[in-house]
């Protein structure tokens, strides 16, 4: 018996990692839009999957006692991200809790991006996505891409001995070139933070 498009998506599906996020357009090529977007309604309506929000579905990992296990909100917008073949990078509070320099968990997690600006609802938290100019964008290194935000969000006059020794230990694992690169694009106090760090750490 032939399987129907439905059972083709779920055999997909299933050859990843729980846990995992599924978007329409991972099938449309091969089965169309309208053929897909049933099938993912269907097997979401059986409990296969578990709908995030418009468009975006998750193939849930559950464990005995916390139930659904759900994938972090920048992990979500990095497929989202990935969809749309835009760039991001995350900003303000968001930026500061993934260098653990804050541990607070955004409800609003703001991502500078290059693709189209828009918001995004998933549960009862909210992914924004703020349009920016290239420059924002154009940083090598992931973990000093990500210092550069956390500083701009603490500010010049607000930056502790604390902080500023977080940031070095994140950027020991950041390859020299990107870290060289990275600051050339950052406000002039932050260039200052970051060349003061590489002439201790590399001398």
């Amino acid at each position: 018996m032939l399987k129907s498009i439905k059972e083709k998506i779920k055999d997909e599906i299933q050859l990843g990692k729980k846990g995992k996020i599924v978007m329409p357009s991972d099938f449309e090529l091969k089965y169309g839009v309208e053929n897909t977007k049933k099938s993912l309604m269907r097997l979401t309506n059986e409990g296969f999957l578990e709908r995030l929000a418009r468009g975006i579905y998750l193939y849930p990992e559950k464990d005995k006692m916390l139930g659904v296990l759900y994938p972090d909100i920048e992990s979500i917008a990095e497929e989202i991200a990935l969809r749309d073949n835009a760039r991001i990078i995350p900003t303000g509070i968001q930026a500061l809790n993934l260098l653990g320099l804050s541990t607070q968990v955004p409800m609003n997690a703001v991502f500078l991006t290059d693709g189209s600006p828009r918001s995004i609802i998933i549960g009862k938290r909210k992914i924004k996505f703020k349009k920016t100019s290239p420059k924002n964008l154009a940083a090598k290194g992931r973990l000093s891409g990500l210092a550069i935000q956390a500083l701009k969000e603490i500010g010049k006059n607000n930056i502790t001995r604390e902080e500023i020794l977080k940031i070095k230990e994140h950027l020991k694992k950041e390859e020299t070139e990107n870290i060289y690169h990275d600051m050339k694009l950052a406000p002039s106090w932050i260039t200052d933070i970051f060349g003061d760090l590489l002439m201790h750490y590399y001398e």
